[in-house]
Order: structure tokens, then sequence, then C-alpha cells
């Protein structure tokens, strides 16, 4: 069957409910559902929670072949926890198993033998880089990997379309009743906002943590009321690559051009005035925009309102200076962000659910003024890929791309008109659509922006801005005209991903690359 952004989405995986993507807001009205159920048991006083090794914790949960284990990445590159857990479930014998991450990586390479072994046999992320992405797009994976926004995850989790029968999480500090936050310790990762939904939704949930800290910790990120077990480890990550000292500041002059021309566009905007809410990325020219905004905000003698998603340093900066309001965090990226959570007045921990969730009665992402965004490629119709790269290998991930590019009133998307290797990144069609062009309105490259004709009040906007603008088929023949036309990447039939619009139905699938090379 069709579906709205012109995807054939094969009739096999439209089966008990399971619907195309139907538009952006197909769902927006009048739709709800319950939320889901969890097992839970009678609280013995007498009952100690501290296990004392993983698999102890395993067997105590009472894990069994084909169910469902989940993880946060809030340790990203230097997470360790998901590859223990996995390897003491795969130790025990236990297999057939479906991995429910927020997002997976290059730290989480060691799950590949598990997939060939058959111990994992599904995965559902958002992430899926490094030797994971590769070797799904090489067919490894027994069944079709899930690839959901973080909004979308949490959806999924809360209506029960995915159910998680064991959650581990790791944590930086837990008292031995289950309290668990983000900062303490060894392995600081500031929030843990992306485990709260599954504390609230799983069956059974363990902590696991590599400083135990007296009861009680608090106030927490997870709640002892939702924790059954907790166990420590010698070390749940690596601190030097679970946050940077410095985020990237890039001085790339053509990453630089693209910063400032965003922060050009901002300030001609009818919301650029004072109060307006804002989210940004976490490196190059994303995070290079609030360099360029912040003598803007001086000039024009306004404030941001607050911000949302991930933090970094600049952001705390204009915090203390007083150029922003408040800070509602999701994710912290750097050393700065993680030290100032809990302690900078105006600087607050949000879960997941609340930051992106569309089911849900307030997700913060619906307040955005402005979200500015990358992309790997976007097409003539604005339909954006952050997921697979020019060889059709899964490589990437929506993370909350999708969720604020549907909630912001402008959505701005940035990438460099050619990318190394003379590759275009305006396309006729691009490879793999994440985020469908009605959500996304003005895209900025460093020649120029292109507006979505949907959004004539920007164009009319815009005239006054010095840029040169484009239609987005100028702005792809322009990059034709550097780099060629692209040659079309060739698939096999076999579908070994699905990717999930945030309301839970599928925009797109992605297909095993015809010829290409597992490194």
């Amino acid at each position: 069957m069709k579906n709205k952004v012109g995807r054939e989405i094969p009739d096999e995986f439209l089966k008990e409910g399971k619907q195309v993507f139907q538009g952006a807001f197909a769902f927006d009205k009048n739709v709800y559902y319950k939320v889901a159920s969890k097992t839970v048991g009678v609280s013995d006083p007498n009952h100690t929670k501290v296990l004392p090794d993983l698999k102890a914790a395993i067997m105590a949960c009472g894990l069994k072949d084909g169910m469902t284990v989940s993880f946060h990445h809030h340790f990203r590159d230097g997470d360790y926890v998901v590859c223990m857990v996995m390897q003491a479930i795969a130790e025990l014998g236990i297999k057939d198993i479906m991995v429910c991450a927020t997002s997976l990586g290059t730290a989480h390479d060691a799950l590949v033998p598990l997939m060939e072994s058959g111990v994992i046999t599904g995965i559902s992320s958002s992430g899926l880089r490094g030797k994971i992405g590769k070797a799904i797009s090489d067919g490894k994976l027994k069944n079709v990997a899930y690839i959901r926004s973080h909004g979308g995850r949490a959806a999924a989790i809360a209506s029960g379309a995915v159910h998680i029968d064991v959650a581990f999480l790791g944590a930086p500090t837990s008292d031995d009743y289950g309290n668990a936050l983000g900062q303490g310790g060894i392995s600081d990762c500031g929030v843990l906002s992306y485990g709260e939904v599954d504390a609230r939704y799983a069956d059974r949930v363990v902590i696991v943590t590599d400083t135990l800290v007296p009861f009680p910790n608090v106030p927490a990120s997870i709640s002892c009321s939702d924790v059954d077990y907790v166990v420590v480890v010698d070390k749940i990550g690596d601190s030097e690559k679970i946050a940077n000292h410095t985020m990237r500041m890039t001085e790339n002059p053509r990453e630089l051009i693209l910063a400032e021309n965003a922060a050009l566009i901002m300030k001609h905007t009818p919301y650029f005035k004072d109060g307006f809410s804002f989210q940004t990325g976490g490196g190059g020219p994303s995070l290079a925009v609030t360099r360029f905004l912040r003598p803007m905000l001086e000039e024009a003698g306004i404030k941001i309102g607050f911000t949302v998603g991930g933090c970094t340093k600049p952001m705390i900066d204009l915090l203390k200076e007083g150029f922003i309001g408040a800070i509602m965090d999701s994710q912290d990226f750097d050393f700065a962000s993680v030290e100032s959570v809990h302690k900078t007045p105006g600087h607050f921990e949000i879960t997941t659910s609340e930051y992106a969730d569309p089911f849900n009665k307030g997700a913060y992402v619906n307040r955005l003024d402005y979200v500015m965004l990358g992309a790997l490629d976007i097409d003539i119709d604005f339909n954006v890929n952050v997921i697979t790269g020019v060889d059709g290998v899964v490589r990437g991930a929506p993370g909350g791309h999708v969720d604020a590019a549907a909630g912001s009133k402008c959505t701005v998307v940035m990438a460099p008109l050619v990318r190394k290797g003379r590759l275009s990144s305006v396309r006729d069609r691009v490879l793999t659509v994440t985020t469908p062009g009605e959500t996304v309105d003005i895209f900025v490259t460093e020649v120029g922006y292109a507006v979505n004709p949907r959004r004539q009040d920007l164009i009319e906007a815009l005239k006054k801005c010095p840029l040169k603008r484009y239609t987005i088929e100028g702005l792809r023949d322009e990059a034709y005209a550097l780099a060629g036309k692209p040659e079309d990447t060739k698939f096999e039939d076999k579908v070994v991903a699905l990717v999930e619009y945030r309301d839970g139905t599928i925009i797109d699938v992605v297909r095993k690359p015809a010829k290409y090379v597992l490194a």
C-alpha cells in the first residue's frame, strides 16, 4: 500500500491494526488510547533489592526466551551497560530477545555476534549506528528492526504497542531501594530522561549502577516505587565518552556560513521576538547557530523564553547570563550541562514523554517556535532522510528530529549543498523518508535557502532577508551542476527495517542494499 509520502509499504507489515503513514497530523485530534498496564507485586519491608550480579537479577526477573528488554542511551559512546547485560543473558542460555533501546551506537558493536547467534532476534531503536547498523542492513537480524523517534518510542511503550518485560537502566548513583539519579559517582550523565518511560511501564526494572549511595537518593530521576532490583557493577561506562569536556564548536568555514545563514533567517521571521522558544543540535553548524544568535539577541533587546532537548555549554552560558529563561533538559552532551542540571536556577530535567510523546497532553516540542535540524539529504518535496547513507546502509538516527519538526512553528533544516565525495544533499527523492516534508519549513545551505511553498507567510516575511532565496528545485539543480545527478541505489526485496512515524504508522521501509561489503 502506498502511504502519504508515496512510499510502498508491503502488506505483510500491515497487520493487527498497523497502518501506513497518512500525514503528520492525521491522528492529532480526538485520538486517545488507554495507557499500558504492567505487572506489579506487594512490597515486602524485609526484602532487599540489592542483588549480587546481573545474572542473579536476570533470573530473579524471570527473563525467558522471546521476551523484550530495554535500555537508555544517556551514556552514549561510553556505555557499558547494554553489552554487559546482553552478555549475561547469552551466558544464561536465553535467546530470541528483542532489544528495545533508545539508541544504539559504536559502544554496542559487541551485540552483532549475539544477533548472528540468535540471542538477539529483534531490535527497536532510534539510533542504529556502527556495526549494528551495517549488520541490520546486511540482513543479519532475524526479524525486521523498528526505527522510532524519541517521542514515538515513548508513545509506543505507553500505549502498549511495545511491551517491556525487563528494563535494565544504568544510573550514575542509586540507593539500595532503587532511587536513581543521573548525577554523582564516577559516571555522571546529568539526566535519566530516556529511562523514565521504561521504568514506568516495564514489568520488571533493574537499576545498574557503579555507585551505591545512602538512602534516600532524591530528588530521583527514577523512583524506587518503579524499581525491583539494584545491581552494583565495577563501571557502567567510560566517563570520557559519556560526556565531553567541550562540545565541538565548528571552525569549518562552510559550517559557520550555514549557521550564520540560519540565524539570519530566524531574525527575519515573525517569531523572533521576546520570549521565543528554541531547540538546536549538539554539534557542527546547528550548535554554531548559538554563536550568531547571541549578538542578535543583544541588538534586539530580547531573550529566549525556553529551550528544550539536548543541552550543551553554550546554552548553559546563555542561561547564566540571563539570555534564556529556562532550559528543559532531556539529554546532556558535555560536562558543563551535566554539572549544571539540578544546580543552576532555571535548568530542569524533563522526561522523554514530556519532551516529545505526540499522544500525551503536553509535549514540550509543541511549544517550540524554532528548531534547527540537520539532514543527510532532502528532496524536492522537503522530505528529510537522517537514517540511511548514500549506499543505503543504516547509519543514523531520527532521535527527536521528527518530533521537533512536527511541533515547531518554524522548522529549519541545514546541510551543505554538496557533501564530501561530491554528494548532493538535495535529491529528486530521498532514499529513506524520516521526517515528512509537510513539517519542514526552510532548508538552508551555504549558498542560500528555500522555503516550503506551504509557508507563503514565511516567504513574505523573508523578503527582507539579505540571503538569496531559491526554490528547492533550484537548489537541487545547483547541487547537480556541481556534483552530478546521483545514481539510484540498488536494493534487494528483503525489508530489514521499518521506519515508524511518531504516531506509530509506517512512513518508510529500509531494504537490504544489493551491493555493499560489511566492514
